[in-house]
């Protein structure tokens, strides 16, 4: 079962992060509020699958330092940057940096709102891409050596026959080699391994 995606607020200001919790916790969407940049880093370890909305100027460390470190760390989550007046240079940069939206101060609830659902939906598409791709990293580990070399064969558009002149064995042999990898991947078809091997070298 999949949890819930959540929404991490990032703001400084106690009246802006409560607002923006409120609106978003009003039009159904399971929130968790952080005061500064380093609150939403300590817990980002365990940082529940969903989006983040963090202002770009906050004391100490801003939205740029964050989305930084958090890439650094390895932690993907879609970005919505809230910048205010004269800011979109810094949005931009943002953007850059790995943000995906930018909304200027003051928004209406409706942009803020737009924003976060498209923030999630994109979520979900990059979630279920980077789970296939670890079960196809995973499947290709099993994969003995001579099993990965006609792996390669296949993915490179080879014929059996190539394959086999190749790696100085028997048409016959590179058919049991393939049926092994296409039983260890789990592939139902030639194009469904390829699709696979592509995804887990991405």
């Amino acid at each position: 079962m999949t949890a819930e995606p959540v929404v991490h607020i990032v703001d400084d200001d106690p009246a802006v992060r409560e607002s923006v919790a409120f609106l978003l916790s009003t039009a159904g969407f399971d929130v968790r509020a952080y005061e500064s940049a380093e609150a939403l880093l300590d817990r980002a370890p365990a940082l529940e699958p969903g989006c983040i909305v963090t202002d770009i100027r906050m004391p100490a460390m801003g939205g740029l330092d964050l989305i930084a470190e958090l890439r650094r760390r390895g932690v993907h989550r879609q970005i919505i940057v809230i910048t205010g007046h004269g800011d979109v240079p810094l949005a931009v940069e943002a953007m850059k940096a790995g943000a995906q939206d930018f909304i200027e101060k003051p928004f209406d609830d409706e942009t803020l709102l737009a924003a976060v659902r498209a923030a999630l939906q994109r979520d979900s598409v990059s979630g279920e891409r980077a789970a296939a791709r670890a079960a196809a990293v995973a499947r290709i580990a099993t994969l003995s050596g001579r099993e990965r070399e006609v792996l390669d064969g296949l993915v490179a558009g080879m014929a059996n026959k190539v394959i086999a002149q190749n790696l100085g064995i028997s048409p016959r042999t590179v058919e049991i080699y393939r049926a092994n990898v296409m039983a260890k991947m789990e592939a139902a078809s030639l194009s469904d391994l390829v699709r696979m091997a592509i995804l887990a070298s991405s």
